[in-house]
């Protein structure tokens, strides 16, 4: 069997390896038009702020290594074309700029996603970044230790990260938000405490924008200031995008592959597209939430490794479903994590749910203990069933440990009854004897009565 692969970062990178293992004798090859292959994109920003010096820390398995499996990959090389119905690809290698042909008899398309810049004005000035790459996180590391003034646009997760990295090496920044609130995948009542948090603890570095965008860059070679569409002037001796990706689809829509309604290509519990023997996988690929069974896009790296897996097993002969996600996300400020899992209230409501939720906050352990922090969780349930929706919590406690419990129970549709009744450990140490997801259970319970 000859198995090609479109993309080696994480999903693409992960077919290839269970595949070989699975078909010790099969032709694995693996096109894309980067300069490296299964590296960790999500560390780009700790690599920038400084955690560690060497950026091929990241890289997680070498060209060289893949080729000790027999897997062939090949760099510089973009897939331009897929003839599905006489199973081949056309590629262009960057380099020499020539064309060539491959053949197939399985094709897994994991092309992942790319900055969306439509809505901004033409870059035609240096120092404006976007964070894809190796390189460029690279590009932005040299440029910010030579820069006092940055203009980050977008507050989503990477855009936090950014900003971290930035004002722990003393940069002053200017986040440009689009939305009335930063990291607007929370609910509002929990990005209002995110954003109050970051302004309370950036020691006057940060300056937070909402509900405005970028109309035009301004200066001569080199970027300097930014204009908003609200007619404000903002500094940058370097400008960062960050404001969403898109899925990266083309060449699957030229060779008839269906897409779904997120503009991400459709794919069947299997990885499977609308196309015999192609599947596609990672960020370019639609999936379920499984709490609402609604088409969604949400690009995460370890959904990715979960779907080139599952890809990789079915191309092989094998038989496994991947059922979904539930958004589940973390990241951090400073010493606040932010984290959540499942339905937002506002998209639950969108979907017809009566919603009812509580805000708790307390401590994550033992108020004697020395080391204790407080967590803010928010619980979402519905009224009609009683089902656990979702959650999202924030602190300088342990935040993301409420949301993985939360999350295991919204793999099997909890209820808040349901959630009474869960066994948390509990010492000192680690937690309060009555657990703050006890209490917001609780509560929502007392609601519902």
């Amino acid at each position: 069997m000859k198995i090609v692969i479109i993309g080696g970062v994480a999903a693409g990178a992960k077919a290839a390896a269970k595949s070989r293992r699975l078909l010790p004798e099969a032709q694995i090859d693996i096109y894309t038009d980067d300069s490296h292959v299964s590296y960790s994109a999500c560390g780009l920003p700790y690599y920038i702020q400084g955690n560690f010096e060497n950026w091929q820390k990241l890289v997680i398995r070498s060209v060289e290594e893949f080729e000790k499996s027999n897997i062939h990959i090949h760099l510089f090389n973009r897939v331009i074309k897929i003839l599905p119905e006489e199973k081949k690809i056309v590629i262009q290698d960057l380099k020499t700029e020539t064309i060539k042909t491959d053949s197939y008899d399985k094709l897994v398309i994991a092309t992942g996603a790319a900055p969306n810049l439509k809505n901004y004005p033409e870059i035609s000035l240096n120092n404006i970044f976007t964070l894809r790459t190796l390189e460029d996180g690279v590009l932005i590391k040299n440029a910010m230790q030579n820069s006092d003034s940055i203009t980050l646009i977008g507050g989503g997760y990477i855009g936090i990260e950014l900003l971290e990295a930035f004002i722990k090496n003393n940069k002053k920044v200017y986040l440009i938000e689009k939305n009335p609130y930063i990291l607007s995948v929370f609910d509002e009542d929990i990005s209002a405490l995110i954003q109050a948090y970051i302004l309370e603890n950036s020691n006057n570095l940060v300056s937070l924008i909402t509900n405005d965008t970028v109309s035009e860059f301004i200066g001569e070679g080199n970027v300097s200031s930014v204009r908003t569409s609200s007619g404000q002037v903002y500094p940058a001796d370097m400008v960062v995008i960050s404001a969403g990706v898109k899925p990266v689809v083309d060449i699957a829509v030229d060779a008839g592959i269906k897409l779904g309604t997120t503009g991400a290509i459709k794919v069947n519990s299997r990885m499977e597209t609308s196309v015999k023997d192609v599947y596609a996988c990672g960020d370019c690929a639609e999936k379920i939430n499984i709490v609402s069974n609604t088409p969604v896009w949400v690009p995460l790296g370890s959904t990715a490794n979960k779907e080139g897996r599952v890809a990789a097993v079915n191309l092989c002969g094998g038989s496994e479903d991947f059922e979904g996600i539930l958004s589940s996300a973390v990241t951090r400020f400073l010493d606040l994590n932010i984290s959540m899992t499942g339905l937002s209230e506002k998209v639950a409501q969108s979907l017809g749910y009566d919603t009812v939720n509580v805000i708790v906050t307390k401590k994550d352990k033992a108020g004697y203990m020395p080391e204790v922090q407080n967590i803010t969780l928010k619980l979402i349930a519905d009224r009609r069933s009683h089902r656990i929706l979702g959650a999202q919590a924030i602190g300088c406690g342990d935040a993301d440990k409420k949301v993985n419990n939360i999350s295991m129970g919204l793999h099997h549709r909890i209820t808040v009854e349901d959630l009474l009744d869960v066994d948390f450990t509990y010492a000192p140490p680690f937690s309060t004897s009555v657990d703050i997801i006890h209490t917001a259970a609780q509560m929502i319970k007392s609601k519902l009565s």
